[in-house]
């Protein structure tokens, strides 16, 4: 029996966008053995409604990653698949889903894949390192996707934790990317490349509080995406007035994002649970740990 566990992510940060992202203690579990055909059966709420067959994401993820190494055949699994991670909301649902299908195969298979494989046919399926990235290795990423290669560095965030406030209405990336312009003006580029600077310099130091800053100060996709959230402004401004350090949109949303001292997250989230009782509010640390895979001998009856 396989046992996989993969963290939720949170992406962006802001002005990072498709290239900053950060592994939180939500996670994606399967447990797989090996059947007559392929069958994915949900154990938790949140996943219910997924596809049962080889249109299931971690299906896809597993094939592909069988495929790359050479392989047609993918021997047929029963894997139960429960989820902390609420789908659609922005916390990297697909992704982990991804990172459990690759896992899948480098043990049905026994692949033996480095992390630098994993990361990067991860990538490749997702499109995009900010959310597949931190969920294979943990901490905090910084990454840059060209093709097959994946560049990537990892971040710590000492002291500070994550407060998640979750609406019950869902937000398609594929809406979400819509509503983005096809193009930057020069000025508004370099602006948006400034404020990026910034921030991973401010992740890589640790100031918080200047991290908190250019994580509203993006150019890129929050100014637009905004307006597909209700009451988006009105609780970044709230959450600043609680003593946060700054308040994002969590990948495309519609959860936001607050990064805050370690030591005020209880006061803050039941503050802010109160002020706003129609949001779920979680709050979340960083997971320094990534994908996690244990196996089971299964015992037979003779």
């Amino acid at each position: 029996m396989i046992r996989i566990r993969v963290p939720a992510s949170c992406a962006n940060l802001g002005p990072g966008f498709d290239s900053i992202g950060v592994a939180l203690n939500l996670y994606l579990e399967v447990q797989a053995e090996p059947s007559d055909a392929w069958y994915f059966e949900a154990t938790s709420e949140s996943v219910k409604g997924m596809p049962k067959d080889t249109q299931n994401v971690i299906y896809q993820a597993a094939q592909f990653s069988a495929t790359k190494r050479g392989y047609e055949h993918l021997p047929p699994h029963r894997v139960e698949v429960a989820s902390e991670v609420p789908v659609a909301r922005g916390l990297g649902s697909s992704a982990s889903a991804i990172v459990a299908g690759i896992e899948l195969a480098d043990h049905i298979l026994d692949l033996h894949l480095s992390e630098t494989e994993k990361v990067s046919y991860a990538s490749q399926i997702e499109g995009h390192p900010d959310n597949v990235v931190p969920s294979v290795t943990g901490s905090g990423v910084i990454a840059y996707q060209e093709g097959e290669d994946v560049s990537w560095t990892t971040v710590p965030f000492q002291d500070v934790c994550f407060l998640a406030a979750i609406p019950s209405f869902d937000l398609k990336t594929s809406e979400a990317r819509d509503v983005l312009p096809s193009e930057l003006s020069y000025k508004k580029a370099v602006e948006g490349s400034a404020v990026a600077n910034v921030l991973v310099a401010a992740l890589a130091k640790g100031d918080w509080a200047l991290a908190g800053k250019m994580m509203e100060k993006d150019r890129y996709h929050q100014p637009y995406r905004g307006a597909l959230i209700p009451h988006y402004d009105e609780l970044r401004n709230y959450l600043n007035r609680q003593g946060v350090y700054g308040t994002f949109m969590s990948g495309a949303g519609p959860t936001v994002m607050s990064l805050i001292p370690t030591e005020q997250g209880a006061f803050i989230t039941e503050s802010s649970q109160r002020a706003y009782p129609n949001f779920e509010w979680k709050r979340l640390s960083v997971d320094y740990s990534g994908s996690v895979v244990t196996t089971e001998k299964i015992e037979t009856k003779s």
